[in-house]
């Protein structure tokens, strides 16, 4: 198995995984921890969970790429704003509002690092913004996101495009301590919002039991070992093939939701993810295209 094989099945499993995320947010949400300070608390789990590591291994920060540590950070901002989205927007559009990322990936490919975009990818974009069109708008309104978790997630996958692809060029840090800075960027993004977003929470109203043992899981799980894999995928991927292969999010969150949460896309949102997965589809095809001629 060659290491971009072995890269993007981590992507691919990440994407799954992070497809039933939602479930311990809403969950802790519900045991008193609301806002911010809940997706606050489980990115402080997983700091303290990677902190021996670090403390152990104290060089694997010294002397990094400074662009590419601010990457990771930034990385991890943005996953904070998808994160704190699940409790103020409907599931299935909050992931798919973030998985219109290609096309920030592309417009970063062509105008800021200067690559040279096949013509499949330009349609991507139109495919892409279509999307966005039909599903924000398919009510007559105007097409831009409606509350407050849609907003998040658009604006956080922009920034994710952004990271993946400083991540891509200038970071060199080994996985965990790139899930250490992730998860810093995270907290820090979490502790500004979460005064801006919710009252500080009451301890006597908080489960504080069930909040402990939900954040611990959450923060293992999520946040240090799908993160850690995603950050040793990710400078290995094209920016936009992460992108991609991470789709399988909107898969798994959007039926997940459905079943268990009882929310439904109308049909407008309906063809317009579709059309937004389309994009991601048609945006990843050319680098595969481009690789068999390379062989041939």
């Amino acid at each position: 198995m060659t290491t971009q094989v072995l890269a993007s099945a981590v992507v691919l499993v990440t994407g799954v995984i992070w497809g039933g995320y939602w479930l311990p947010v809403r969950s802790i949400a519900e045991r008193g921890l609301d806002g911010a300070w809940g997706t606050g608390a489980i990115t402080a789990a997983a700091m303290i969970a990677l902190l021996p590591f670090l403390i152990v291994n104290r060089g694997l920060l010294r002397g990094r790429d400074r662009v590419g540590m601010l990457s990771v950070l930034l990385g991890g901002a943005a996953f904070a704003l998808y994160s704190i989205g699940f409790l103020y927007g409907k599931v299935a559009l909050v992931v798919l509002l973030w998985f219109f990322s290609p096309v920030w990936s592309v417009l970063i490919a062509r105008y800021l690092l200067r690559l040279q975009v096949p013509p499949l990818r330009l349609v991507a974009i139109a495919v892409g913004l279509a999307g966005l069109f039909i599903m924000l708008g398919g009510d007559g309104g105007f097409p831009a996101p409606r509350d407050l978790g849609e907003w998040m997630a658009f604006v956080g996958g922009g920034i994710w495009a952004f990271a993946t692809a400083g991540m891509r060029l200038r970071s060199d840090l080994a996985p965990l301590p790139a899930a250490f800075l992730f998860s810093a960027g995270a907290l820090v993004t979490s502790i500004l919002a979460a005064p801006l977003l919710e009252p500080v929470p009451v301890i006597a109203a908080v489960d504080v039991p069930g909040v402990a043992v939900t954040v611990l899981v959450t923060g293992v799980l999520w946040w240090v070992l799908s993160i850690a894999g995603l950050m040793w995928a990710a400078v290995r991927l094209d920016p936009a093939r992460v992108g991609i292969l991470l789709m399988t999010e909107v898969v798994f969150g959007a039926l997940s939701a459905a079943l268990l949460a009882g929310e439904s896309l109308s049909v407008a949102e309906g063809i317009g993810g579709g059309l937004v997965i389309l994009c991601g589809l048609l945006e990843v095809w050319p680098v595969r295209a481009e690789g068999r001629r390379g062989a041939e």
